[in-house]
């Protein structure tokens, strides 16, 4: 795997740190600044809905860009935003860095997705999706419970500080290991950013019937679709906007009974307080696990292991659902649903990489968008759920549905893929 690869997952370490860690810091954000927790609540939704938006909008900009400036300038804006958080004595300032900096991520996103799966072969494509999403599963694990901790002991500030400083050694490394070409220049980058040699072109070969080798060509970058054309190649693209859904619906699941897991944990399976971090370690733990799975064994049969993911997860929100009130059963469910949740989201997106062709960069943009998608409407699906009075396990009733409704689509893409195969034999034999 080249070096770079895992350069773009210690940045989307740092920036998966920044999308989840103000789950710990609400409260002094509300102190601080003067204002309502509610008011504090909507750093988040500003960065979700900055990551819906952000994704294909920051995609379109940077498409014709070579991916290495592309992704430095995102992640320069993405630490810029950080150190100004850090310093502002205001609310509005802080709000408008946090949807500033969630299209610097978003961009990013769409950028290194596209950027991972050019620099390596196409059967290791899943291991390269699941080595940038690890970066997430591993600020789930390690970097929001640090920044909980930084945040206790000196302030909400020190953990936006410490983003940026994580940032910057991967700043430094990509313009050292990430390929400076053009989206669609997948040949010139596949095995580079860590020191394997490229392939070689077939014109460097002796030519039949001389006597000498001829001198490798150089090799021709192609052209840029026009946004047009790429798009309406994206969107016609078969089973790519049913997976978009699928991967949106997935995503609302996890999310959804991951916003409340601390009140299921301490109100109905009766825990202590200091048992919510081991709880949210034990889930990064698990979608870390999920995640190197995918990357190891979906690209095989990739049908297979999103289906069987799919339906795993809907009896497992159901049974935690059920068991929610004795904590041996809730402890050993929670880290198999993370490793289920995320291992099942890295294959769909590998999917949609896969479905894109040349468009792989507005592919990711447009995954990245049905991901956040999924972050912002599950929580507030799950919200609704204990408005109207369904008890804290409701969010993770609201999670089984969820994932009832994937199986639906999922199961309508693929009847209607077998349709289409039908249709294609019967006319080549006719």
């Amino acid at each position: 795997m080249p070096f770079a690869v895992y350069v773009l997952g210690l940045a989307v370490f740092a920036q998966g740190t920044s999308e989840f860690m103000l789950s710990g810091l609400v409260s002094a954000i509300a102190a601080d600044l003067d204002v309502s927790l509610s008011a504090a609540g909507l750093l988040t939704s500003a960065f979700a809905v900055g990551m819906v938006l952000g994704a294909p909008l920051m995609a379109l900009f940077s498409r014709t860009w070579p991916r290495r400036r592309a992704l430095l300038l995102f992640l320069a804006v993405f630490i810029a935003v950080h150190i100004v958080g850090a310093l502002t004595p205001g609310y509005g300032v802080l709000l408008a860095a946090r949807f500033v900096g969630a299209l610097a991520n978003a961009g990013f996103w769409a950028v290194a997705l596209a950027a991972a799966v050019s620099m390596v072969p196409d059967g290791l494509r899943g291991r390269a999706t699941a080595v940038v999403v690890g970066g997430v599963t591993i600020a789930c694990v390690v970097g929001v419970p640090a920044g909980a901790v930084l945040g206790e002991r000196w302030g909400w500030r020190a953990a936006f500080w410490a983003v940026a400083v994580v940032s910057l050694p991967a700043l430094w490394a990509i313009t050292r290991s990430v390929p400076g070409g053009v989206p669609g220049d997948r040949d010139r980058d596949r095995g580079r950013g860590g020191g394997t040699a490229p392939v070689a072109d077939a014109r460097g070969t002796a030519s039949a019937g001389q006597g000498h080798e001829t001198a490798p060509a150089p090799a021709r970058t192609p052209a840029p679709i026009p946004v047009r054309d790429e798009l309406r190649l994206l969107l016609a693209a078969p089973h790519l906007l049913p997976t978009l859904l699928t991967m949106a619906l997935v995503q609302g699941a996890t999310f959804c009974a991951f916003s409340y897991l601390e009140p299921l944990l301490t109100r109905t399976t009766g825990l202590t307080i200091t048992w919510v971090p081991l709880a949210l370690a034990l889930f990064g733990a698990g979608a870390f696990l999920g995640v190197g799975a995918a990357g190891r064994y979906a690209e095989r049969r990739p049908t297979a292991f999103i289906a069987y993911g799919m339906a795993a997860l809907a009896l497992g929100w159901s049974a935690l659902a059920l068991t929610a009130g004795r904590p041996l059963a809730a402890l050993a469910l929670i880290p198999l649903l993370g490793m289920l949740a995320f291992g099942t989201g890295t294959a769909l997106i590998t999917r949609v990489l896969g479905l894109a062709g040349r468009s792989s960069t507005l592919a990711g943009a447009f995954g990245t968008s049905a991901f956040n998608l999924g972050a912002a409407v599950g929580p507030w699906a799950g919200g609704l759920a204990l408005e109207a009075g369904g008890g804290y396990r409701s969010p993770v009733w609201v999670s089984a549905a969820l994932m009832a409704l994937a199986l639906l689509t999922e199961g309508a893409r693929r009847l209607r893929r077998v349709r289409s195969r039908e249709r294609a034999s019967g006319s080549t034999a006719g």
